[in-house]
């Protein structure tokens, strides 16, 4: 029970556990600070418990434990841990902060506390993910805090009521478990989306971790018996690695459960080994992943085209690692991922970690970059839709034929890649290859194309552009593109999409946009009985926009009839077909042609033409 726990002795331990963290990497007038700042945060929160009963200052401990211990935080970064609910949820103000710890701990403090306010500019909610993201400009130290924060909350999480859960879990589904994959948190990633799952879907995490557990039991023996081949293959090899079998956990396997159409025990890759390999002093990381590879496809049979290879080719968020798929003596392929320490340990710090300072910084400013961007071109909810489409999906890279490698969002087109290397080839696109193959510029990618852009000065941004398009950059271009035209004065009714010429009848909408409608359309007759005072004249006269027409085609069967309409068409009126789709039946064949035209008097004399030739029987226009 938790009035029988002694709290002040756990308080205590933990709180001096953060300290012993600390200690190996920190100045002593800095570990005094943090003692000083867990006695203001103990004192503070003093008369508060959660919701499990327990002390509230037990969570800015676990807080400030996951920022030391779990994210390799800076000194003053723990002591905003500590401090980072202070100033929201007791009396102490910023400014006692500020004077006790510093202007570096105050903006960490200050960044991680809520902003009351009567109006907010979108939600409560957005509004406190904009505050942190905004913060990016200077610092993605607060950003580190928060997920040590949310992360805690949601280990803890049970305690709340189920619609305080589905609140808090879809905000970490949505934004900060990808939050930590975009920087390269995998672990923090996969907890928080764990956790996320069984708050969200108790149901479907219970089902798919009973399955795993009984999956884990039926294929101990034989996956235990490849894993010491693998070592033992290795070893012989002369080189000493550690082997390990790691299952997916529940989301990621309900995931690709999603995303494939399999069931849990048709799906592939279930689980995968992991080789973590010790770099001798001397010798390359990738030549030695490379002999490993060499080693064991020796010794195993490989999957054709089942390597991926992340150590040239690393993830935007600093993964790497060599992927390739043997084939185990039970008969199935296994997922093995090559790996050295330094790899490992990159994964679990992510940008943290040991990089270079160049590759930080070039990170980190793109990431600050696009969020700029973004603030300045968007308003209202939309900012979350393009800041998550913008980094917080898994990426491929993708190459010029040049050679030169581009980071998209998966699910990215040609599209996207285009406006990535440059807004003029992007405006300009007009159809693409992709490993030589012909491709419509709409095209999805995947890792490893090669795309090359072809571009025509007549091609510009379509409003369906934006349907294939999933990065920021391509779709903040179209938009502002297709906002600079010039808008329509009118709108043409679907059901007889009237062209110029035509005899129209214009009906004004409660928008102020007038439709128009040819004066034998239906609707055209219901509106003028119902809304008569609504007509208006009008005169749609012919200019420079071609109209989509169908016309049907029926004639004799014969040799060359075909190419005489093409002929006709292409060659004497020098049209465009569009689409062209043909059938013959007992000799006669029916034709459809879709093409574009200026005016009604224009496709009249399409129309003629048509019927001038041999064994042309009937030409009518196709109305849907």
């Amino acid at each position: 029970m938790a009035m029988d726990m002694d709290y002040d002795k756990i308080i205590e331990e933990r709180a001096q556990h953060v300290i012993d963290v600390m200690t190996p990497r920190t100045a002593d007038a800095d570990l005094i600070r943090l003692r000083d700042a867990f006695e203001l945060a103990r004192e503070a929160h003093a008369p508060q418990v959660r919701k499990t009963g327990e002390p509230y200052i037990l969570h800015p401990i676990a807080v400030a434990s996951i920022a030391a211990e779990e994210l390799h935080l800076d000194v003053n970064s723990v002591i905003a841990a500590f401090l980072h609910d202070v100033v929201e949820d007791t009396p102490h103000p910023l400014e006692e902060i500020q004077s006790r710890f510093g202007d570096d701990v105050a903006f960490l403090v200050n960044v991680l506390t809520k902003k009351e306010k009567k109006n907010y500019d979108m939600s409560k909610q957005v509004d406190n993910f904009k505050q942190m993201l905004n913060a990016m400009q200077r610092d993605i130290r607060p950003i580190m805090i928060k997920l040590a924060d949310r992360l805690h909350n949601m280990r803890t999480l049970s305690s709340m009521r189920p619609d305080k859960q589905m609140k808090i879990a879809g905000e970490t589904d949505y934004f900060y478990a990808p939050l930590a994959n975009r920087l390269g948190l995998y672990h923090v990633k996969t907890e928080l989306e764990n956790l996320s799952f069984r708050f969200r879907c108790p149901h479907e995490f219970e089902e798919i971790s009973t399955l795993i557990a009984k999956d884990k039991r039926q294929q101990e023996e034989r996956l235990e018996r490849f894993r010491v081949q693998l070592e033992a293959t290795l070893a012989e090899a002369g080189i000493s690695v550690n082997v390990a079998v790691e299952y997916r956990e529940p989301y990621s396997v309900w995931r690709k459960m999603r995303k494939f159409g399999d069931d849990f025990n048709h799906l592939k890759y279930r689980h995968f080994t992991d080789i973590v390999f010790t770099t001798p002093e001397g010798e390359d990381e990738k030549d030695l992943a490379l002999r490993i590879y060499s080693v064991l496809t020796d010794r195993f049979k490989e999957k054709p085209g089942g390597i991926s290879n992340y150590i040239d080719s690393p993830k935007e968020n600093g993964y790497q690692s060599f992927h390739v798929k043997l084939l185990a003596d039970f008969g199935r392929w296994q997922e093995v991922h090559i790996s050295s320490q330094r790899m490992a340990r990159n994964s679990r710090l992510g940008y943290r970690a040991d990089r270079s300072q160049d590759y930080i910084g070039r990170w980190v400013d793109k990431f600050r970059g696009v969020l700029r961007e973004i603030g300045e071109h968007t308003e209202g909810i939309d900012f979350m839709e393009k800041v998550t489409s913008s980094f917080y999906n898994d990426d491929i890279m993708v190459f010029t034929p040049h050679g030169r490698g581009v980071v998209l969002p998966q699910k990215s087109s040609v599209l996207d890649f285009a406006y990535e290397i440059s807004p003029t080839l992007g405006d300009h696109a007009k159809y693409a290859r992709i490993n030589g193959f012909l491709s419509s510029i709409k095209a999805p990618l995947r890792r490893g194309d090669v795309v090359e852009i072809f571009t025509s000065p007549i091609s510009h941004p379509v409003p369906d552009w934006l349907d294939a398009v999933v990065s920021y950059k391509a779709k903040n271009a179209i938009e502002s593109y297709i906002s600079s035209l010039t808008p329509p004065k009118f709108r043409r009714c679907e059901c007889c999409r009237p062209i110029p010429g035509e005899e129209v009848v214009g009906f004004r909408g409660k928008d102020g946009v007038l439709t128009l409608h040819k004066r034998d359309c239906p609707i055209a007759i219901r509106l003028a009985s119902q809304f008569g005072d609504d007509i208006v004249s009008v005169e749609f006269e012919p200019d420079e926009t071609l109209y989509p027409v169908t016309v049907t085609v029926k004639a004799v069967d014969r040799y060359h009839l075909f190419l005489d309409i093409v002929d006709c068409i292409s060659n004497k009126l020098n049209l465009n077909i569009d689409s062209y789709n043909s059938t013959c039946q007992d000799s006669i064949v029916t034709s459809q042609l879709s093409f574009g035209v200026h005016s009604y008097s224009e496709l009249q004399k399409i129309i003629s033409h048509i019927y001038g030739i041999k064994d042309v029987d009937e030409v009518k226009r196709k109305l849907e």
